[in-house]
């Protein structure tokens, strides 16, 4: 996988939770450094566990699915994608309010949510040539960069840039699910 392909996921994978720590910071008085990094790596260390997980139970199938590998990684990448602009389109009366407590269960929780399409790319990214290791580092860490600049940016930005944030990252995942096909579908790979 393309070194930028994977910056692009991880960017992709953290949306998400960026747009979900613009809404905990906007329903914050005043955004600290400190709860915005404390938040930044409790969505970090989830989002980077949760794509080793997938690519566990990915690799445990990768023998029975192998020709079609890079269907697989395809369409799961374009319907995470599509799911994600849909999201990000719904109005916000559609979306729920917001929690206000900020303990550490509800980050977790909240963590947990916005990173099941993280371990959905795992599943496909078992069936590529990839160092798993690698990619979870990346989309790991810029979570943890994503959800702090979210967060103290939560104020400024409110709901509205959260929403474009989720519908960029989907037509991130769409284009990366369309390279991947394209180089595999043309040996370039």
């Amino acid at each position: 996988m393309h070194p930028l392909s994977i910056l692009l996921l991880g960017i992709a994978m953290s949306t998400d939770a960026f747009a979900a720590a613009v809404g905990k910071g906007a329903a914050m008085r005043t955004p600290r450094l400190r709860d915005a990094l404390r938040a930044g790596l409790i969505f970090g260390v989830i989002e980077g566990l949760t794509p080793v997980i997938g690519w566990a139970l990915g690799t445990a199938a990768a023998p029975y699915v192998r020709a079609w590998d890079h269907w697989i990684a395809f369409t799961l990448l374009v319907l995470l994608g599509l799911r994600m602009i849909w999201a990000g389109l719904r109005s916000d009366d559609d979306a729920g309010d917001p929690p206000n407590h900020h303990g550490f269960w509800a980050l977790a929780a909240t963590g947990f949510a916005t990173s099941i399409d993280a371990m959905v790319v795992g599943v496909g990214l078992a069936f590529l040539d990839v160092n798993i290791m690698v990619v979870a580092a990346v989309i790991g860490l810029t979570t943890l960069v994503m959800v702090t600049l979210g967060i103290l940016l939560g104020r400024v930005l409110g709901a509205l840039a959260g929403k474009r944030a989720e519908i960029g990252g989907g037509v991130m995942l769409l284009v990366i699910g369309c390279f991947i096909l394209y180089e595999h579908v043309t040996g370039a790979a």
